[in-house]
C-alpha cells in the first residue's frame, strides 16, 4: 500500500477527509533541485476556525472512550510508521534535504513516540490528597480539550509527532500545523498514517499554511493549549498571542549550545563529536554545536583536523548520491548563514574551511581566531558552522559556555568524569551530555530548554507530556451534604 498518494494531497485534513482548502494549493519543491515533486493544500484563518470548532466536537467523545482503544490506534501509528518508513523517509530526504539516516532516525523516533504515547495512555492521572474534612480529595489531569501543535522544517516528522501522539493518547484533538516548506514529511504523512491506524474523524486536523494560520490557531478560542517549535523570535509572538487569550503556550525555541573540549579529551573522538554536532543536516538543528570551546593545549590541533575532516565532507543532493550535507532548506536560510560567515571573518575571524555555497549546498566551515563578539559565535546560525574559540581553564570555560541567551544542549568532553559533572552544575542548561556532542533526543527523555531557548522541559516522558497536555482538577467526594448554619 502506498501511503502518500499524490491524489490526496489537494487538500486539508477535517473531519470529514480530505477537503478543498480555503487558502488554495502549492507546489512541494525538492531545495536540491527546485523542481516540483508534489502540490499540497494551504489553510487560510477560515481552514483554522473550521478545523478548531471540529476538533472540540469529536474530542469529548474521545475523552470518553477508553484507554485500551486509545492505546490500540497508537501502536497502529506506530507500526504504520515502521511499515512505512522507507516511503516516509524518501520524502525526508527529498522534501527537508536530509542525508537518509538521518530520515531514517526521524521515522524511527516518530514510530517510538507512538509507542511512548499508547504507554501514555494508562498512566496514572492522578492523586489522593489529605483533607482537612471527611471527604475523599483527589488531584485528578484530564485533557486540555483541543491542543494547537506549529511545528518547523528541520526535523518536521519528529518535531510534530513528539506533540501529536501524547497529546491524542491523553484524550486530546489536535490541530497541527506544519511548515509549509515541509507539508508531506511533516503534516501530511502523519495524517494519513492516524488515518490508517483507525483514528475516529475530527481528532486530528493537519493545515498546513503560514503566519495568519499559526496566527488563528493561537487565537481561536477552541483551543487551549499551544505546542510551539520554532526561532526564539517567532517563540516570543507565539507566547505573547497566548498570554493575551489565557491559554498555556509551551516553546522550544532556539540554541547556541556550547561543546566544551577539556584538555584531556581524546583529540581524534573530541573532533569526530564536534563535526557531527555543527554538520549533523547542514546545522539546522536547534541543538546543533554553535560553539567549540577547546582548551588552549588541543585547540591548534583540534581546528586542524576539524577543518580537514570538514574539506572532505561531500555535499549535494542526498536523494541522488551518497553525501555527508545536503541542502540549506532555501536561499533566505543559506544567505543569513553565509552573511554571518563574512561579517565574522570581516570582525577578525579566521576561515580554516568552508565559507563557501554553490546553490543551496554550503561547504562545511570551520572558523578560528573567535572572541565572544564574532557574530557567527555570539548569533545562533542554524547552518554548518563551528567556531572554535579556546579557554586556558575551568572558570574561563564556564565564562563562555554562560555567554549566551540560550540554554539548550550541553556537551562536555574529557576523561574526568566528576570533573566534567562539576562543570555542568555551573552552566544552565536544558540538556547536558558529557561524552558526547549536543544533537541527542529520545522519545522517552525529557526535552526543552532555558532562558531564550524556551520554557523548559515539555516533551517527552510521561511527567512531562501528562503536565502539558492535560489540566488539573480538584475533585472532592464525600457520603452526605455538608451541614452549614445558613
Amino acid at each position: 500500500m502506498t501511503l502518500l498518494d499524490v491524489t490526496t494531497w489537494q487538500g486539508t485534513l477535517h473531519s470529514d477527509g480530505w477537503v478543498e482548502p480555503a487558502g488554495g494549493t502549492a507546489p512541494v519543491r525538492s531545495p536540491a533541485t527546485g523542481e516540483e515533486i508534489g502540490q499540497v493544500g494551504v489553510a487560510n484563518a477560515e481552514d483554522v476556525t473550521r478545523a478548531c470548532a471540529r476538533a472540540a466536537a469529536a474530542q469529548r467523545a474521545w475523552a470518553a472512550t477508553g484507554y485500551a482503544e486509545r492505546a490500540a490506534v497508537l501502536r497502529r501509528a506506530g507500526q504504520l510508521f515502521e511499515q512505512h518508513a522507507a516511503e516516509i523517509g524518501d520524502w525526508i530526504v527529498r522534501e527537508s534535504g536530509s542525508i537518509p539516516p538521518k530520515a531514517g532516525v526521524e521515522t524511527d523516533t516518530a514510530a517510538q513516540e507512538c509507542y511512548e504515547a499508547a504507554a501514555l495512555a494508562s498512566h496514572p492521572l492522578g492523586e489522593i490528597i489529605p483533607s482537612a474534612q471527611p471527604r475523599l480529595s483527589l488531584a485528578r489531569r484530564l485533557p486540555v480539550g483541543v491542543v494547537g501543535v506549529i511545528a518547523p522544517f528541520n526535523f518536521p516528522l519528529i518535531l510534530a509527532t513528539r506533540s501529536v501522539a501524547p497529546a491524542l493518547a491523553l484524550g486530546n484533538a489536535v490541530v497541527l500545523k506544519p511548515d509549509p516548506r515541509t507539508a508531506v514529511c511533516g503534516g501530511v504523512s502523519i495524517a494519513r498514517v492516524f488515518e490508517e491506524a483507525g483514528l475516529p474523524d475530527g481528532l486530528l486536523h493537519v493545515l498546513p499554511g503560514g503566519v495568519e494560520v499559526g496566527e488563528a490557531l493561537v487565537a481561536d478560542p477552541n483551543v487551549r493549549v499551544i505546542s510551539f517549535t520554532g526561532s526564539t523570535a517567532a517563540g516570543r509572538k507565539v507566547g505573547e498571542a497566548a498570554a493575551r487569550h489565557l491559554k498555556r503556550a509551551h516553546l522550544e525555541l532556539g540554541g547556541n549550545s556550547a561543546l566544551i573540549v577539556l584538555d584531556d579529551a581524546d583529540l581524534d573522538l573530541a573532533v569526530s563529536a564536534g563535526a557531527w554536532g555543527s554538520f549533523l543536516h547542514q546545522g539546522q538543528i536547534c541543538m546543533t554545536t554553535g560553539r567549540h570551546l577547546v582548551h588552549e593545549s588541543l585547540s591548534e590541533r583540534y581546528v586542524e583536523r576539524l577543518a580537514e575532516k570538514a574539506n572532505h565532507l561531500p555535499v549535494g543532493d542526498p536523494a541522488k548520491e551518497q553525501v555527508a550535507l545536503g541542502p540549506i532548506i532555501d536561499e533566505r536560510q543559506r544567505d543569513k548563514v553565509h552573511a554571518l560567515v563574512t561579517a565574522s571573518v570581516d570582525a577578525g575571524a579566521r576561515l580554516a574551511a568552508g565559507g563557501t555555497y554553490e546553490g543551496l549546498f554550503y561547504r562545511p566551515t570551520v572558523l578560528t581566531d573567535v572572541t565572544p563578539a564574532t557574530p557567527a559565535y555570539a548569533q545562533e546560525v542554524f547552518g554548518p558552522v563551528a567556531p572554535v574559540i579556546t579557554f586556558s581553564d575551568q572558570d574561563e570555560a564556564v565564562r563562555l559556555a554562560r555567554q549566551t541567551e540560550y540554554g539548550l544542549s550541553l556537551g562536555i568532553l574529557g576523561r574526568d568524569v566528576m570533573r566534567a559533572m562539576a562543570l555542568a552544575d555551573r552552566i544552565p542548561s536544558g540538556i547536558v551530555h558529557i561524552n558526547d556532542q549536543t544533537v541527542s533526543d529520545e522519545a522517552v527523555a525529557p526535552f526543552g530548554g532555558v532562558g531564550a531557548s524556551g520554557t523548559g522541559s515539555r516533551f517527552g516522558g510521561p511527567a512531562a507530556n501528562v503536565e502539558a497536555f492535560t489540566e488539573t482538577q480538584w475533585l472532592t467526594v464525600q457520603g452526605a451534604i455538608t451541614r452549614y448554619p445558613f
